[in-house]
């Protein structure tokens, strides 16, 4: 499975950190949506669905969570836990996103705005999708 981490740049001094994601630089698409996940109550799990077209990067901005990934042959779960990292899920990928920090925040860059038919919310569908 082909998902890639991307770690961004950090500037910080005595007065803390700052980090700066510029489309078409840090990235690998253009952003058209911004979202957030907090207050995930404990045992939660979100996601259960795949994109047809959308690609995203998650980063936990913070606290930490878990995501699954799965590309109909293999899953793969990552731990997010830093505010500099961003884990590129690519259109294609079942994610599930699940063991939320009480204090954490998951934000989503996206590359389109949102399309319910962009989805794929049944798992056997998905793999149908996958064999199309």
């Amino acid at each position: 499975m082909n998902i890639t981490k991307y770690t961004f740049q950090k500037h910080g001094d005595d007065r803390g950190q700052l980090v700066a994601i510029e489309e078409g630089k840090d990235i690998p698409f253009d952003i058209k949506r911004v979202y957030y996940m907090y207050d995930t109550g404990k045992g939660v799990r979100r996601g259960f669905h795949a994109h047809k077209k959308l690609e995203q990067i998650l980063i936990c901005v913070h606290g930490n969570c878990k995501i699954m990934l799965d590309d109909g042959h293999e899953q793969k779960v990552v731990l997010l836990d830093s505010p500099y990292e961003g884990l590129y899920v690519p259109n294609s990928i079942w994610r599930e996103m699940f063991d939320f920090s009480a204090d954490a925040v998951l934000l989503v860059l996206a590359s389109d705005i949102y399309q319910e038919s962009d989805y794929i919310r049944d798992y056997q569908e998905f793999i149908k999708y996958l064999g199309k």
